[in-house]
């Protein structure tokens, strides 16, 4: 399977389902903007596309849980704040548990438009992994500032190095999963749970799952705080990512190497 990037926005269809899908949104402290997510997600629901919705609370202080369980939604709390990627994992696991097909992942921040949703699930069962990108085409009154423009840039290299593919938004949290690649990323060290990113994507495209990359509709952060607030986290970030994505790399490489080595004995 190759790798592929959408180049044009196009206008996505939702088709009725075939599958079981399941809209998940990792939260900590989303209370000021999780219920405006929840009631568009919602009001999508019944009028265009059948899905289920799970919001992973990740040990929030606010009342982002009790906002949720407002909404009718699936649920889980975690005791404490145990991070974005240990909160993804989370929903991977309670989608095989449940028989779920597809997962779409998205902030709940209010950043990704509900017509992601849609554009997403329309390539459910022809990619294994689909990423929203801010990138493949202008978005109005979207702003990235320079240092995370240099970030992301930076990712492109150490993707384009390591796997030979061009993705433009290796940070985007809005993605994707077919069963296959969750379940996979559900196993015992398939998956950083740190910082889930440029390091994930390498890890998917060396294992022959297939990625395609699409435009996404994207707004600013209107209140609350991203994760990587503070040059002291991006710092740590950048390090924690470049080491990751290398581990990765070379244990790909490894395990091909061993496993061309046992053909030939």
């Amino acid at each position: 399977m190759q790798s592929s990037v959408l180049k044009s926005r196009s206008r996505f269809t939702p088709e009725p389902p075939t599958t079981r899908i399941l809209v998940c949104l990792p939260a900590y402290n989303e209370a000021e903007n999780i219920g405006r997510v929840l009631a568009g997600l919602l009001a999508y629901r019944e009028t265009s596309l059948d899905f289920d919705i799970l919001v992973i609370d990740d040990g929030s202080t606010d009342n982002t849980a009790a906002m949720c369980r407002e909404h009718g939604v699936l649920v889980i709390s975690q005791i404490y704040n145990i991070g974005y990627g240990a909160a993804l994992k989370t929903a991977y696991k309670f989608a095989m548990e449940n028989d779920y097909d597809y997962i779409i992942q998205m902030d709940a921040d209010g950043q990704h438009d509900i017509s992601n949703v849609a554009a997403i699930s329309y390539f459910a069962g022809t990619h294994d992994v689909v990423i929203g990108s801010r990138f493949l085409d202008e978005i109005p009154d979207y702003y990235t500032p320079f240092h995370k423009k240099f970030i992301i840039n930076f990712f492109r290299l150490i993707i384009r190095f390591t796997s030979k593919k061009n993705i433009t938004d290796p940070t985007s949290g809005l993605q994707g999963l077919s069963r296959e690649a969750f379940s996979f990323y559900a196993k015992f060290d398939n998956f950083a749970i740190d910082y889930p990113d440029a390091n994930m994507i390498v890890q998917m495209i060396l294992n022959d799952f297939s990625v395609l990359e699409i435009p996404a509709s994207m707004r600013p952060r209107t209140s609350g705080e991203s994760m990587h607030t503070g040059l002291l986290n991006q710092f740590r970030y950048i390090i924690l990512m470049v080491l990751s994505t290398l581990i990765v790399f070379m244990r790909e490489i490894y395990a091909r190497r061993q496993k061309k080595k046992g053909a030939k004995e």
